[in-house]
């Protein structure tokens, strides 16, 4: 799910020791576009949800150095390094525990309970199963993480609120030593 395509798969099998190394975490990865104006899109953040701008010029500056290297993408692209955003893609496992009691939009790769389309409260991870609080339903609903195409936050009061408690705390812990730049929320 943070890559969508077998060229995704294989950019993240090159890439992800680079993150990691760098202190990152590829969030998701896209190859963009057609063959004569690609874009490559990486969403990453710090294994601990953050990311400010110097971050995104850090991880980009090592990526870049890897990929010119390896070349492992055919023609012209651009490489762009973001944050995930407040109303992230939820990609990995643990985004699900992370952000229990949050609105999500998720899309099956198959029809469950004929749909393929959920929305509803995140209720956390039981083993490799997303649990969500379905709207308009009883139970909570469990789904096979290995089902899950795409998922998403909703942009709710309640999550720019948790946004701007995040920012609030990351700007009174004081300044990043390595960044004299602000955070990108």
């Amino acid at each position: 799910m943070r890559g969508r395509t077998a060229e995704d798969a294989r950019l993240l099998e090159l890439l992800d020791p680079v993150a990691e190394a760098a202190g990152y975490e590829i969030v998701r990865l896209r190859l963009m576009g057609s063959e004569h104006a690609r874009r490559l899109q990486i969403m990453a953040e710090t294994p601990e949800g953050e990311m400010n701008v110097e971050g995104c010029a850090r991880l980009s500056r090592a990526l870049s150095e890897v990929l010119d290297a390896a070349d492992p993408v055919a023609g012209v692209y651009t490489l762009e390094v973001s944050t995930p955003g407040v109303d992230r893609p939820l990609t990995r496992l643990k985004d699900f525990e992370t952000y229990e009691g949050f609105e999500a939009r998720i899309e099956l790769d198959r029809l469950a309970e004929g749909r393929k389309r959920f929305r509803g409260e995140l209720a956390g991870v039981e083993g490799d199963q997303v649990a969500v609080n379905l709207e308009d339903e009883a139970e909570t609903a469990l789904i096979p993480f290995a089902w899950i195409l795409e998922a998403k936050l909703i942009l709710t009061d309640r999550l720019m609120d948790r946004g701007a408690q995040e920012r609030a705390r990351r700007l009174a812990a004081g300044p990043n030593p390595d960044s004299d730049q602000e955070d990108v929320p």
